[in-house]
């Protein structure tokens, strides 16, 4: 039921002044009494003690000030009961009468449209008051037995977008909003402001905002504005309606309505312009957007979209580089299909940047293509970006292991040659026993093995006889020569491969110095590219700021000429001012102050006391006045 209600009648600014007051007051040991209250708010605040005492009463009846009978304690007033004022949750507050259950009350106690006490209507869905002169006349209620709702709870019934799309939209509006809101005060806390509950009544601020989309619990844009409203409503109680914090929440809200208001105009573009992907601007809407060659005063044709039209007026969005928005009358507005050479533009870089743009905007709008990362599609993209990031892990596990096992092969060869020659050096030492039986042998060297294959063969060359007569000494001789043999290239290949590996090594320190120097040389040059550019950059900003400096000093120059020859103007129309007014004077001819008395034809004197005087001494004999 819809009923005008009596709330609270004083002004929450001045109760916070009043509560500074009595603070400070109990702070230096004294009674905080209507006389200190008063003249603490005059010399702080400049209040009249008048409206002091009636923004007091109205406080007390509030249940925001305590009243109170206090003992003196110190000075002329010692053991003398006092009238006193005491801040709300004292230990002083259970003896006053006036005191409310302020923490009980279901409904805001300052209106939500100017943020001031009063007779107000309480909405029967919401928190929300509002005086009946802030209301517009069709949303005030017929009589007193209806239901009556506020136009925030009528709006809020609109359900305008999915779950998912809403939130995401929102997301952008809250960084917006979040720029906006660092020089916002944060909500206080018991700690630090334990007063703050007593006058806002649904405390907000921008992190609470967040948690609501995040928990999804908008279910219309209505109420999210409402929420930004009542950032200003709790700000406007706290530090005034004409604060500077309450100018800065307003630009919030407005901002708010602003990005609400072009969400509504075009999800899309919305959409496009805060997520920015690749070639954002050419993708086509739905609906698609209307074409145009759109022209601003004092610049040429432009291609542009269409955005909205009222009455003569229509609303664009150009192509190119900002993609400005802008207002123009319908008289310079062409159809696109109008050429190019018609329009007579001059087609600088911009502009043909412009066109780059609207051409792939019609090639897309040609091939129906649209931007496929809408909101609703969000939630799948997560999944397809874990299966590609673990697809990736696994080719990349997968090479890495299949690397690694192509390093530990080489290793394994390299292992098996540097093997192979162990056994070889311990086999022939029986098979040269064997045929030293029968030949000469010299003692073993590293180099023997060579030798003793050559002695071998020409002994054998030089007796076939004895070669013949016994098959075994030359099957020996045989096993000993492929021996000797492998011996000799296991021996050549040690041999080469220490000779490569230190031709390797001179290559490296070669190519090592070599890289050294080339580096060296480069960071040289560099270092004096960059020296000479530094001389360059500091020589020419020295230029430019003594070139400034100097046009700054004939400005100054200038101003100061031009006020030296207003002053003495001034000055000289004074002086001759004041000469005129002196000549227009008559002065006494013994002290020269003003006179007033006229003796003769050049004679006048201020005071009898002076024409006695100069009458005696001298005038008396030259004076003309007939007698």
């Amino acid at each position: 039921m819809s009923r005008v209600v009596k709330k609270r009648q004083a002004d929450p600014k001045v109760v916070q002044y009043v509560w500074s007051a009595i603070e400070v007051i109990r702070n230096q040991k004294q009674i905080a009494n209507m006389d200190r209250i008063s003249k603490y708010l005059s010399r702080v605040y400049g209040m009249h003690p008048k409206e002091t005492a009636r923004q007091l009463v109205l406080a007390v009846k509030d249940g925001l000030v305590v009243e109170t009978l206090t003992v003196g304690c110190k000075g002329s007033k010692a053991g003398v009961e006092q009238e006193g004022y005491w801040l709300p949750g004292d230990e002083m507050e259970q003896m006053s009468e006036g005191s409310k259950d302020w923490e009980a009350e279901s409904h805001d106690w300052y209106c939500f449209e100017c943020h001031l006490p009063g007779d107000v209507l309480e909405c029967d869905s919401c928190f929300r008051v509002y005086h009946l002169r802030c209301l517009p006349e069709e949303h005030r209620p017929r009589d007193t037995t209806s239901h009556w709702q506020c136009t925030i709870c009528r709006g809020s019934k609109r359900k305008n977008f999915g779950k998912q799309e809403m939130t995401t939209y929102l997301r952008f509006i809250l960084a917006r909003m979040k720029e906006r809101a660092v020089d916002l005060p944060k909500r206080g806390k018991e700690t630090k402001q334990p007063m703050y509950r007593r006058l806002i009544h649904t405390a907000l601020d921008v992190d609470n905002i967040q948690e609501n989309i995040s928990e999804g619990k908008y279910k219309s844009f209505e109420e999210f504005k409402a929420d930004a409203q009542l950032i200003v409503h709790n700000t406007a109680i706290l530090h005034g309606a004409h604060s500077d914090q309450t100018e800065i929440a307003r630009l919030l809200y407005n901002d708010t309505c602003h990005e609400l208001n072009e969400l509504l105009l075009c999800r899309n573009c919305f959409h496009l312009s805060n997520a920015r992907p690749d070639n954002w601007f050419c993708y086509p809407c739905a609906p698609n957007h209307e074409l145009v060659w759109a022209r601003m005063k004092g610049f040429g044709y432009w291609p542009a979209k269409v955005m909205q039209r009222e009455g003569n007026q229509v609303d664009v969005r150009f192509f190119g580089h900002q993609h400005q928005r802008a207002w123009i009358p319908s008289d310079n507005i062409q159809e696109i299909s109008v050429s190019v050479q018609q329009l007579q533009v001059k087609r600088s870089a911009g502009w043909k940047k412009a066109c780059e743009e609207l051409e792939l905007h019609q090639r897309f709008l040609r091939e129906g293509r649209s931007w496929k990362g809408r909101p609703e599609e969000r939630s799948e993209r997560p999944e397809r970006q874990d299966e590609r990031q673990d697809e990736a892990e696994s080719s990349i596990s997968s090479t890495s292991n299949e690397q690694s096992k192509g390093n530990q092969e080489p290793k394994a060869k390299k292992s098996r040659r540097s093997q192979a020659p162990e056994p070889k050096e311990e086999e022939p030492e029986p098979e040269v026993e064997a045929v030293s039986s029968s030949q000469e042998i010299p003692t073993a060297t590293p180099h023997q093995p060579e030798r003793m294959s050559v002695s071998t063969q020409t002994k054998k060359s030089s007796s076939p006889s004895s070669s013949s007569s016994s098959p075994t000494p030359r099957m020996l001789h045989r096993s000993t020569q492929t021996v000797n043999e492998g011996s000799c290239q296991n021996m050549c290949h040690d041999k080469y491969t220490k000779i490569f590996s230190d031709v390797k090594e001179m290559m490296k320190a070669e190519n090592k110095r070599e890289t050294e120097r080339v580096l060296k040389e480069a960071l040289d040059k560099l270092r004096a590219e960059m020296e000479e550019e530094k001389r360059q950059a500091v020589s020419k900003a020295v230029a430019s700021t003594q070139a400034e400096m100097e046009r700054k000093c004939k400005q100054v120059k200038d101003k100061c000429k031009e006020e030296l020859m207003e002053e003495m103007k001034k000055m000289v129309s004074q002086h001759k001012q004041l000469i005129s007014q002196t000549k227009k004077k008559q002065w006494c001819y013994n002290c020269e102050e003003e006179a007033m008395y006229h003796c003769c034809w050049n004679t006048s004197y201020c005071s009898i006391k002076c024409q006695q005087e100069h009458w005696h001494a001298d005038h008396k004999r030259t004076c003309r006045r007939k007698r």
